[in-house]
């Protein structure tokens, strides 16, 4: 539970679900050694370290390493206590960090699947039970390998998504990744897409190259969300499977608004080349699309932040994440302006919904203590 205070100054008490929650091997000794198997525990792959754009000032946060010198956000009881304890998160959803894209698939399965092993094992099998919940990493470029993946972990209790790459060599509304989301639809999971570091064969940030500066690449990735987005409402992606629900996990909902603008004034004249997707472009965004937003999406504490939110219907698609341990894993902060709804389903309603996540019932309260009990919304998956 976290207290914040709202727009009239008063104190109120919310709870939190911290949608995005980044967890690591606490080496890459223990990567290969415990969670890897021959032919792949040997071969060559990037280190976490391997980012050609790290933040100047060090990628996380001085307090995230574990207490003998492990990887930050490797040590589950010193997240729990970063999150639980200091930040007020009720329940926190995980997604395993991996090393973006392979030239060789069959290795970054491997990977990917490494890092299920440890995230079910270490995190949602701990002692801190249903508190944490998971992403399960699989593969878009071996489809085969992702889908065995997937039935392997479809029926944990904590396993809540799938995470793929934002980093990608097709985009992902073209056929060949179509089986993916049958899958993920048929096991009642969302994909969470997120930008990966670590890999060298990656495309550069933009069409147009490199970058020259971590806040060139910062800037221009969450365009990367967009050109997804479009392409799989272009080419009938949520019209073939409308239970379908994707998550950009690293921000991009500032951009929504002016790119669906664009794409409905373009797309509608055009609809005879788009016949699979008979709908205006942003009518296929409702329960679809969820955007996961730290403290640098948006206008700031505005007067105007509250409009802003709901243009594009932005307030029932963001779920707030610290990106934690990341040096960028602020505090939870809710701009004066928005309305009671807005700041609930930015906290936890619209994550707890997606998820299917139960909160015990809440209290929002002013200084005397004298508010209602808010209820939780969450849908059962």
């Amino acid at each position: 539970m976290k207290e914040l205070i709202d727009g009239a100054g008063n104190v109120v008490t919310t709870p939190v679900i911290d949608a995005s929650v980044h967890v690591f091997c606490r080496s890459t000794k223990e990567l290969r050694k415990t969670f890897m198997r021959e032919p792949f525990s040997s071969r060559g792959f990037p280190d976490y370290e391997m980012d050609w754009y790290g933040a100047p000032g060090g990628e996380y946060l001085e307090s995230s390493k574990g207490p003998d010198g492990q990887y930050p956000g490797s040590d589950p009881e010193l997240v729990a206590e970063e999150l639980f304890g200091k930040r007020g998160v009720d329940v926190a959803v995980l997604h395993p960090m991996t090393r973006g894209i392979m030239p060789d698939r069959h290795l970054g399965s491997a990977i990917a699947a490494a890092h299920n092993e440890m995230l079910v094992t270490r995190w949602l099998d701990g002692e801190f039970g249903n508190r944490f919940r998971g992403t399960i990493r699989v593969n878009p470029d071996d489809v085969a390998g992702a889908l065995r993946e997937i039935d392997k972990y479809r029926d944990h209790p904590g396993v809540v998504q799938i995470g793929i790459p934002l980093q990608s060599r097709e985009l992902y509304g073209k056929p060949q990744f179509w089986p993916l989301w049958d899958a993920a639809v048929d096991a009642n999971l969302p994909v969470a897409v997120h930008i990966e570091v670590g890999a060298g064969i990656a495309f550069p940030p933009t069409p147009s190259g490199k970058t020259r500066t971590y806040e060139q690449y910062l800037s221009f990735m969450g365009l990367n969300y967009l050109y997804h987005l479009m392409n799989m409402i272009a080419e009938g992606v949520f019209e073939r499977r409308p239970e379908l629900k994707f998550v950009w996990a690293d921000g991009a909902a500032d951009l929504l608004t002016p790119f669906m603008w664009r794409m409905d004034c373009f797309g509608r004249p055009h609809l005879e080349q788009t016949p699979w997707a008979p709908k205006m472009p942003s009518d296929y965004l409702p329960g679809h699309v969820f955007f996961v937003q730290g403290g640098l999406d948006g206008p700031g504490d505005t007067d105007f932040a509250g409009e802003w939110f709901s243009f594009t219907g932005k307030q029932d698609m963001v779920m707030f994440g610290s990106s934690y341990p990341h040096w960028d894993a602020n505090e939870l902060t809710v701009p004066s302006s928005y309305t009671a709804e807005q700041r609930d389903k930015l906290c936890w309603r619209n994550a707890a919904e997606l998820y299917g996540i139960e909160l015990p019932a809440s209290t929002s309260r002013d200084e005397s203590h004298a508010n209602p009990v808010i209820p939780s919304a969450a849908a059962a998956q």
